[in-house]
């Protein structure tokens, strides 16, 4: 080894020790004719000191930071007074006497640990992990995959690897293909879960299989969205729900009681997809900010406010949620902002009222004060609290835009709560929803999916009713992971291919090979899948998972520090039999 030490490592019980680090010159500092010099490595920071008399001063003056050395020299006490109570190594310094330079440096565009602009970071990535705030995330992520692999070794799982090229299948995302050079015309897929293999694996006899797995999805990106992602893939024989969740909370606890010390609670909450929506207006809520939303409808059924009424007697629905201590904040101005927000989820607008002084205060109080005074009560509205309404005739529209905003009040006004981890289950989710540009039903989780058979048999001429055996886990009002109880009988399955418009033969060209596996003897299995980058995320504290990948893309699915995607030359398409046409 280069070095006898890391740079994180020395103590007061070293000093009067002949040490070497080896490192890269974070700062340089001179005081009076003594050079100090602090090196860092990817376990911490150590102050260098090297005197007018060292062998090493010469070397010294022709540092420049970032420069690799190795450095040699004796341990000592710091000064008390020059004690550094901020890092591990501030009690001691080495005095050094020879210096090694292992690899100059040109003067960066910026300085490890500096704020710069994301696509200078991503472009000298290499410079912005060595910074240490990505380190200490990408060290939190194999902390938590470690934790994963022991946790479902000890609970007697199988880590099998399933293909990177497989064949294209419908549904999801689009796929990312890849041209074969042995079948020139043809083309693989890489997967976007591996779903379809894991399944196979259950008809295979193992029945407890996981894979901490790459995914790949070319969707339209958004901030925090990854065209490659990595999931803790799950999946079991024998089982029903609360076995997958059961063993899901067990996982998720040891995670967060090894990496982070911390104890989650021994059974999580579980909301059905119906109450998350009631109460919070979203399939991922985050309860930390309190504030649910109550149904109002029957306030308005004889209101005199013809904008309420006329959406009630239609059919339609009044919600509201209570913003707590909010009224000396809350202004017309305000109001006006809120009701744009909202317009952008197909809602009309808020009304709202504050309970300030014992008295109802709203831009709309003359209109609905008998109704605000009803409300109030019957929300137990204390003084100085804000309630803030809206009316709409579709129950999940008025849901999901109420929702919205209440979000993102919590967001803006209440950030204070953000603190500790809110992990609960989502259930009961709806197994269909209707696709407005495909004009037919589309599967809300994925097709194999096993609806709830009562429903399906039930409500085959109203699909929109039937229920999934399927759940997610929410953290910190983020989606973490999905999964369900999955289909394992042929003709369930070819009815649900039929539900979502796939013919017979277009379901045997897709995914006969799992229709004729089934035929063999299927047990009865389900999963789950946890995206990796977002627990992570969730863990460190981030709020995007870019800052815990390595090598991450942009929005627009650009690697700042490759180029890639980039044009390939001619004699490789020529060997595809592949000619590229550019268009728009």
């Amino acid at each position: 080894m280069l070095r006898t030490h890391n740079c994180g490592e020395l103590r007061p019980s070293d000093v009067g020790k002949k040490v070497t680090l080896t490192g890269w010159v974070s700062r340089i500092r001179d005081l009076g004719g003594i050079r100090f010099l602090v090196l860092r490595d990817r376990y911490g920071e150590t102050q260098l000191v090297v005197t007018p008399e060292s062998p090493a001063y010469e070397k010294a003056e022709e540092l420049g930071r970032e420069y690799v050395i190795k450095a040699s020299g004796e341990v000592k006490s710091r000064p008390k007074d020059t004690i550094n109570t901020r890092i591990p190594t501030g009690e001691i310094e080495v005095y050094v006497d020879e210096i090694e330079v292992l690899s100059p440096s040109k003067m960066p565009p910026f300085y490890p640990g500096e704020e710069t602009k994301d696509d200078l970071r991503l472009k000298y990535r290499y410079l912005d992990i060595r910074g240490g705030r990505v380190l200490k995330n990408l060290e939190i992520r194999h902390r938590v995959a470690r934790t994963v692999r022991n946790y479902l070794d000890s609970q007697n799982f199988l880590e099998v690897e399933t293909p990177y090229l497989t064949k294209s299948t419908p549904e999801g995302a689009r796929d990312f293909l890849v041209p074969s050079r042995l079948k020139k015309g043809n083309f693989y897929a890489l997967p976007q879960s591996p779903q379809l293999f894991k399944q196979i694996l259950m008809v295979s006899g193992i029945d407890r299989y996981y894979q901490i797995a790459r995914c790949f999805r070319d969707e339209d990106l958004r901030a925090d969205r990854q065209p490659e992602f990595t999931q803790i893939d799950i999946e079991m024989s024998f089982v029903e729900r609360e076995d997958i969740l059961n063993l899901v909370e067990g996982m998720i606890r040891q995670v967060f009681r090894e990496v982070l010390g911390i104890e989650l609670p021994q059974e999580f909450d579980k909301l059905s997809y119906e109450d998350a929506m009631n109460l919070y207006g979203s399939d991922k809520p985050d309860r930390r900010y309190g504030m649910e939303m109550k149904d109002l409808t029957e306030f308005f059924r004889a209101s005199k406010f013809k904008i309420a009424r006329n959406v009630v007697d239609k059919g339609g629905f009044a919600k509201g949620f209570v913003v707590p201590d909010f009224s000396n904040r809350m202004s017309r101005r305000l109001g006006d902002e809120f009701s744009a927000f909202i317009r952008d989820f197909g809602l009309g607008g808020i009304v709202w009222f504050a309970l300030k002084d014992g008295g109802i205060v709203s831009p709309t109080k003359k209109y609905l004060e008998k109704e605000y005074n009803e409300i109030s009560k019957n929300l137990g509205m204390k003084d100085g609290d804000v309630a803030i309404l809206a009316f709409h005739g579709d129950w999940e529209e008025l849901c999901i835009g109420l929702g919205a905003l209440r979000l993102r009040m919590g967001r803006e006004y209440f950030r204070d709560l953000e603190k500790g981890f809110d992990v609960l289950w989502v259930v009961d989710f709806p197994f269909l929803e209707w696709d407005e540009e495909e004009n037919r039903w589309v599967a809300r989780h994925h097709p194999f999916t096993m609806p709830v058979l009562e429903d399906l048999r039930k409500y085959k001429d109203d699909p929109g009713k039937i229920k999934a055996l399927a759940y997610d886990i929410i953290i910190n009002g983020y989606e973490v992971g999905g999964g369900s109880i999955r289909i394992h009988n042929r003709e369930i399955q070819e009815e649900v291919f039929e539900l979502i418009g796939l013919t017979k033969e277009e379901a045997v060209e897709k995914f006969g090979f799992l229709l004729e596996a089934f035929e063999y003897g299927a047990p009865p299995h389900g999963g789950i899948a946890l995206g990796l980058d977002r627990l992570v995320a969730i863990i460190a504290g981030e709020k995007s998972i870019r800052d815990v990948i390595a090598f991450p893309k942009t929005a627009s699915g650009v690697c700042q520090l490759t180029g890639a995607p980039s044009k390939v030359d001619e004699k490789q398409l020529r060997e595809l039999g592949i000619r590229v046409e550019v268009k728009g």
